[in-house]
């Protein structure tokens, strides 16, 4: 049967193309299922990249939040969410708007996690999107039309919702929730396409009498957080859907939580049909730090010591890079992506953390990296024709102090305080690098003065684009690190920019629009980041036809 579904998923791919890389279409939100964020499109290279220009611009009118969307591509046309769940179906050549949805919210509703939402899911007939209320929704790729709307759990209640792409793996659209920094459970939940009915649920914290439910002290099991905010990874010859969970609550205050906090702060491996446990990689046992296993999962088959392996790549928040076997879960290899970390002093040779700093109660500490963490959940990109990784990171600290706090359903449940600082003898700033996915040896670091809290996209031509908080759209050189070209979109980058082409000619898209939990806290290092101006922008840019 798998090898089945793999002759399937490569047949509809075309000549010469591997599973993991773009061309005419984006169809996912990390461009294919293991999460690249690289497109084998070459007609933008080094050589004519200075050419590039604004092609069309297409505004939502929301600007709250900013933009932090992925566009999905599918037979030229872009499916682009806003904030408060619109949906755009755009003329990918022309950015003619096709169709709008808009989501029916309730107008007593407000929520902790803010209004943003991350991207759709666009399977044949069907665009899938997490609401700000934790809805399931379904809407026709062709019309707009509402198909199907299903309540997750009551967000008045839970305090949580679906900020993250949702991803679709055959007959199921899988997503997250929020809810790790509030008192809540959380879960992984799966939905048949066609009706929106459960088909399964992981519950991130077990129950009692279910395996691990014995990592956590008394009843702390009931409001563990957990969450799993980001979208998941998926692969078809393993069957194998791959997710990354958050931080226990409360954040910072560990003592009422006893134990190891499974599956907090892990990777775990579900059966794409069941959702069954098949194997976990926990990086922080009892986390007290906040440093989610929230972000991308990279899928790479990719040589360790000579010997061809199935490895899965996680940035952990707390600024250190996990590479395990993705058939097993087994520890390859570990590595930080800052130099100001203290939280830890490395990983041992199984991947266990070195030298625990936590954070005590009532006195201040002096924590790094900060709780932005050491790269946010804009994710990373790999190039198969450099071999290299390219992930931004945050050199930052902050002084966190530990406070006794008892959970009260659905409300935030931090358990302390924290104040962003500059790391100790330099001001706090920004990286772009370019390194080794297995052993972490860097090729080569472009520095920001601001944190870069955009996604990175990686292109045949060589090139690495992204976007910083002052606007600047920019793209660097994936062999060297030089900044070959850029172009001031009016507003900072939260978003994720892709490649696509139609007719033939190659797009480079970009969100462009300020914004986000994380952006509202860097001005307490950068006082003049509070005066960025946001926006909610896709900014969409070809070479001239003469220059194709």
């Amino acid at each position: 049967m798998r090898a089945a579904r793999l002759a399937f998923a490569l047949a509809l791919a075309p000549a010469g193309f591997t599973q993991q890389e773009t061309r005419a279409d984006w169809p996912h939100y990390g461009g294919q299922y293991g999460a690249w964020r690289y497109s084998a499109l070459n007609q933008v290279t080094t050589d004519n990249v200075k050419r590039l220009v604004p092609v069309w611009a297409f505004q939502t009118g929301d600007s709250d939040g900013g933009l932090q969307a992925t566009p999905i591509v599918r037979d030229g046309v872009l499916y682009l969410s806003s904030s408060h769940n619109h949906i755009f179906a755009i003329n990918g050549a022309t950015g003619e708007q096709i169709w709008r949805y808009t989501y029916a919210l309730p107008k007593s509703f407000t929520t902790f996690y803010g209004a943003w939402n991350r991207g759709v899911a666009v399977g044949a007939d069907t665009v899938f999107i997490g609401t700000i209320d934790n809805h399931m929704v379904a809407v026709d790729r062709k019309t707009g039309r509402e198909i199907w709307n299903v309540n997750v759990e009551d967000a008045n209640q839970c305090g949580c919702n679906i900020t993250g792409a949702p991803l679709l793996v055959k007959d199921k659209v899988v997503a997250g929730v929020t809810g790790g920094d509030s008192a809540h459970r959380g879960y992984v939940t799966a939905f048949d396409v066609k009706t929106g009915r459960v088909a399964w649920r992981f519950w991130t914290i077990p129950a009692p009498g279910e395996p691990g439910n014995d990592t956590w002290s008394g009843d702390s099991w009931k409001y563990g957080g957990g969450s799993s905010w980001m979208t998941g990874s998926y692969d078809a010859e393993l069957n194998l859907v791959y997710w990354s969970i958050g931080n226990p609550a409360a954040d910072f205050y560990g003592d009422a939580r006893k134990g190891r906090n499974l599956y907090t702060d892990s990777v775990v491996a579900l059966d794409a049909d069941t959702g069954k446990l098949k194997w976990y990689h926990q990086q922080i046992p009892h986390d007290v730090w906040d440093f989610d296993t929230a972000y991308e999962n990279i899928l790479l088959d990719l040589p360790v010591n000579g010997k061809p392996r199935k490895l899965l790549l996680n940035v952990n928040k707390g600024g250190l890079v996990f590479v395990v076997d993705r058939a097993t879960g087994e520890f390859v290899s570990g590595y930080p992506i800052v130099k100001h970390i203290n939280w830890t002093t490395g990983l041992s040779e199984k991947g266990e953390l070195l030298n625990r700093n936590e954070p005590k109660e009532g006195v201040p500490s002096f924590i790094c990296p900060a709780i932005g963490g050491g790269r946010s959940w804009n994710q990373a990109a790999y190039s198969p024709l450099t071999k290299q990784l390219y992930t931004t990171a945050i050199e930052w600290c902050q002084e966190v102090v530990v406070a006794k706090e008892s959970p009260s359903e659905g409300k935030t449940f931090f358990g302390g305080s924290f104040e962003a600082r500059h790391p100790k003898g330099e001001s706090a700033y920004s990286h772009l690098d370019a390194v080794d996915p297995i052993t972490g040896k860097q090729l080569w670091s472009y520095k920001s003065k601001y944190p870069l809290l955009a996604s990175v996209l990686a292109t045949a031509g060589n090139l690495v684009f992204t976007g910083d908080p002052e606007g600047n759209f920019f793209a660097l050189d994936a062999k060297t690190g030089a900044k070959l070209w850029s172009f001031q979109t009016g507003s900072g980058h939260r978003g994720s920019s892709i490649a696509y082409s139609v007719n033939g000619r190659q797009y480079i898209a970009t969100p462009s629009g300020w914004g986000s939990a994380v952006a509202g806290l860097i001005s307490q290092l950068w006082p003049e980041a509070a005066e960025f101006r946001n926006g909610s922008t896709l900014m969409v840019f070809a070479l001239p036809e003469a220059a194709k």
